[in-house]
């Protein structure tokens, strides 16, 4: 009953015979093998337009990069205060960028809303040269709560930023999970709806150890190249990144695994709500469930081996508290999960719930 993380499984065997068949023969390092050329042409083709395309291993990275080419050094970033960019990398995109400032916006499910946007940009200070001015926003697709942004909510997002200038970043290391739940084209939901770079995963999904930094317009990237570098990010035998995102999206897998993950997570849900006591706050949209749990419902999951972790109650829907006997969880699914890990966990809280 492993639920504390998508990080915590293996690759994918598909994933995994790739890497191990890009092991054999020379090869030209740096990104500069044809593997590499065959996996930038595949995600142009996958997002229906030309698009630079910047591997690297992980999502910190992608993501610290990718904001480092959006604002200068004095800039800042608007994003939500619990996001993966603000709360959990340890200050890399203010180290990737020189020094930029990350103003949080709250919001229920760790989304960002229009209204709420709108009021954050209203109310930063304009004096030059004594403040800060917003350069990207960057939203979390799907978020830390595992909700996803429809693409009219990503469309009037994108539409007040660009409307005050801003670029727009999207983390997408759980994309997969969100593709799959939307059922729309990753064209629909990422530049198209305004997005202007997008930290594409696999690592979550299925993959080992690779995130893809897809710029929507290839000139805005242009210096990538040694900003990566420069970081530290540029792998030298770049093939076994190749082999791993060409097998991910090949024949649709990236979306096979996603699709397994959600409905597992929709499962997991689905049987938590009928135990007594245990709330589940929000309905999971990719592959994530956050239930408030009696304490003793937590002691007996955690005695039968079950492996999550606690988690923030900041963002949860308004008017809705964890009482003093109670905690919230995050139970992560994965391409791996099974029917049975879900249903022994359910049969289990059920079981402590009523004793």
């Amino acid at each position: 009953m492993f639920f504390a993380s998508d990080n915590g499984l293996g690759a994918s065997d598909k994933v995994m015979r790739a890497i191990v068949e890009a092991n054999a023969g020379p090869r030209l390092g740096y990104g500069r093998d044809d593997a590499t050329r065959h996996v930038e042409q595949r995600l142009s083709a996958l997002f229906e337009r030309e698009v630079g395309v910047y591997m690297v291993i992980t999502g910190s990275a992608a993501n610290g990069l990718a904001l480092s080419t959006l604002t200068p050094p004095w800039g800042i970033v608007l994003c939500h205060d619990e996001s993966h960019v603000m709360e959990d990398e340890c200050c890399g995109p203010e180290f990737f960028t020189g020094g930029a400032k990350l103003v949080g916006i709250p919001g229920a499910g760790a989304k960002i809303s229009a209204a709420a946007l709108e009021r954050t940009l209203k109310k930063l200070p304009r004096r030059v040269p004594h403040n800060a001015p917003a350069h990207a926003l960057s939203i979390t697709q799907s978020t830390e709560y595992g909700l996803t942004y429809s693409v009219d909510e990503v469309k009037a997002l994108a539409g007040i930023a660009k409307a005050h200038d801003l670029a727009v970043h999207m983390d997408g290391a759980r994309f997969a999970n969100a593709v799959a739940r939307l059922g729309c084209s990753p064209a629909e939901v990422t530049w198209k709806a305004g997005v202007d770079v997008l930290s594409f995963g696999t690592t979550k999904g299925g993959g080992l150890a690779c995130e893809a930094i897809v710029f929507f317009d290839p000139a805005r990237g242009t210096d990538m190249v040694r900003r990566r570098m420069r970081g530290g990010h540029l792998l030298s035998k770049h093939r076994f990144l190749a082999a791993q995102m060409d097998a991910f999206l090949d024949g649709g897998h990236w979306l096979e695994l996603a699709r397994h993950a959600n409905a597992a997570a929709s499962r997991l849900a689905a049987g938590l709500k009928a135990v007594p006591g245990v709330r589940v706050p929000f309905t999971p949209e990719a592959n994530g469930v956050f239930p408030i749990l009696p304490l003793h419902v937590e002691t007996a999951l955690k005695a039968a081996g079950a492996v999550f972790y606690p988690w923030s109650d900041r963002s949860l829907p308004d008017g809705m508290t964890v009482g003093p006997d109670e905690v919230i969880v995050r139970l992560i699914t994965s391409f791996a999960t099974t029917n049975e890990d879900v249903d022994r966990f359910v049969a289990t809280a059920a079981a402590a719930a009523v004793k």
